[in-house]
């Protein structure tokens, strides 16, 4: 009887993903586009001599895939989802550049061309932000924002912007870890499952 059900359950779900994903191919709902290829920022700080600790928070979407993402990039130690629906970033400096991070964010984690909304999701909650703790976070932020308008790698503006940390908020716990607690939500396979893909196949270097 258990085992029945569980089988049932299982076939639920899997119609449902299907659902959703014709849906999305259908245009019901926008499926995920490539990762987009773009530069390295010419504006970085070095990577630090020795390991430490520093923290980032960005904005873009639904928080759930932004955590996935930055879950698996190599330097990363910790990404907690919080508010609003953004992603505190903890990481190693003599592992990864505050730079990278935002090479990542812009090229797969989100859109940032889309203004107060990330695929299916719309407000201003979902707006496309930096949230800058110090100088050198605003300054490398506004360069790299500069240079891949300059360099048209998207076909429409970025509309990021890029405000000052004033505090940040973690999330309810059931928001956590979402992506790997609930990998066959069909939410997750639509639009956060290719978002990890893609920074696998494009920044295999950063990929872990």
């Amino acid at each position: 009887m258990l085992g029945s059900m569980a089988r049932a359950g299982t076939a639920v779900a899997a119609a449902a993903v299907t659902m959703v994903l014709f849906a999305a191919l259908k245009g019901g709902a926008p499926a995920a586009v490539a990762g987009v290829k773009i530069p390295e920022p010419a504006v970085d700080q070095p990577l630090a001599q020795r390991p430490g600790q520093e923290t980032a928070v960005v904005s873009g979407g639904c928080f759930w895939g932004m955590q996935a993402v930055f879950q698996h990039v190599k330097g990363v130690t910790n990404a907690t989802a919080g508010y609003a629906e953004s992603v505190q970033i903890t990481y190693d400096p003599s592992q990864i550049s505050y730079g990278q991070l935002l090479k990542v964010f812009f090229s797969v984690a989100h859109d940032p061309t889309e203004l107060d909304r990330q695929g299916p999701d719309e407000g201003t909650q979902y707006r496309s932000a930096i949230w800058f703790a110090n100088a050198d976070q605003q300054r490398i932020a506004h360069a790299y924002i500069a240079q891949l308008g300059a360099a048209h790698v998207f076909g429409q503006p970025i509309v990021t912007e890029v405000t000052p940390l004033k505090g940040f908020y973690a999330a309810e716990g059931y928001h956590q870890n979402y992506y790997n607690l609930h990998p066959y939500s069909p939410y997750i396979v639509v639009n956060d499952k290719p978002k990890v893909a893609h920074l696998q196949s494009d920044w295999p270097q950063l990929y872990r």
